[in-house]
């Protein structure tokens, strides 16, 4: 809820942690702004970028973030809002408990103050080849069809945006760790059901089999409480557990 001045003009207060550079400490900086019906944490932090002043009245370097389409698709804009991550273009100031507490995610390297460098899950990304290679195939006509069936809960897959918020969620995703966490799990079910991508199936299901992959889940759920697009990502780690067991089995026998 907004507040309201002696001059009864609704503001809203936020507290945001804030770091220099990507070697310094973290610091908490308040300021409070003009309140405007609908509007999102990032129409917040542009409010102060036009306006860099803290609550002190003390002039300041603007706060640092990233965002892309404002619509929830991209995943650029996650961070802790009221100490849970999500995405900031669909945090409603209205919906939110006054300080607004914002900080960037733990999970990954903090750049510039909500600024984190995700490389983390890009590399999980390229470890178990999540995309379908059509190199040298494309000269071989249309590819056979997906089943209705199988496509439905594949689209469901497709949804993630690499924001990070599963990965930020699992306590098993941390930095003494190297588990690959819940989104390239949930990548390799997608990218395995493909009726092209299938070819590179064991492939996949081998990186997961390695240190870090899906033996360091801890099946805590967080993640697909967290997912800002409901992916059922604990049916995927579910459904990848069986499949690398299958396939482990297989090598055993020789098949």
């Amino acid at each position: 809820m907004a507040e309201a001045t002696a001059t009864n003009q609704k503001t809203i207060k936020l507290h945001i942690t804030r770091q220099d550079t990507a070697d310094s400490s973290p610091y908490t900086e308040e300021f409070e702004i003009p309140y405007r019906p609908n509007m999102n944490v990032i129409g917040a932090l542009m409010e102060i970028q036009r306006n860099p002043v803290n609550s002190k009245g003390q002039k300041t370097t603007p706060v640092c973030w990233e965002s892309n389409c404002l619509e929830e698709v991209c995943g650029a804009c996650s961070m802790i809002i009221n100490g849970k991550p999500r995405q900031a273009c669909s945090a409603l100031l209205d919906k939110l408990e006054q300080p607004i507490r914002i900080a960037p995610m733990k999970t990954f390297p903090v750049v510039r103050d909500l600024v984190i460098n995700r490389e983390r899950m890009f590399s999980a990304l390229k470890r178990v080849k999540a995309w379908i290679p059509i190199d040298g195939t494309y000269d071989l006509g249309p590819g056979p069809r997906m089943a209705e069936t199988k496509r439905q809960w594949a689209y469901e897959l497709s949804k993630c945006m690499t924001c990070g918020v599963c990965l930020e969620s699992c306590p098993n995703v941390n930095d003494k760790s190297s588990f690959i966490g819940p989104a390239a799990i949930s990548q390799v079910r997608l990218f395995n059901a493909h009726p092209t991508g299938e070819m590179n199936k064991e492939e996949r299901l081998e990186a997961l089999m390695q240190d870090g992959g899906i033996e360091g889940c801890g099946n805590s759920q967080n993640c697909v409480r967290s997912c800002p697009k409901g992916i059922p990502l604990t049916t995927s780690i579910a459904a990848i557990n069986k499949d690398t067991t299958k396939h482990l089995f297989k090598k055993w026998l020789g098949m």
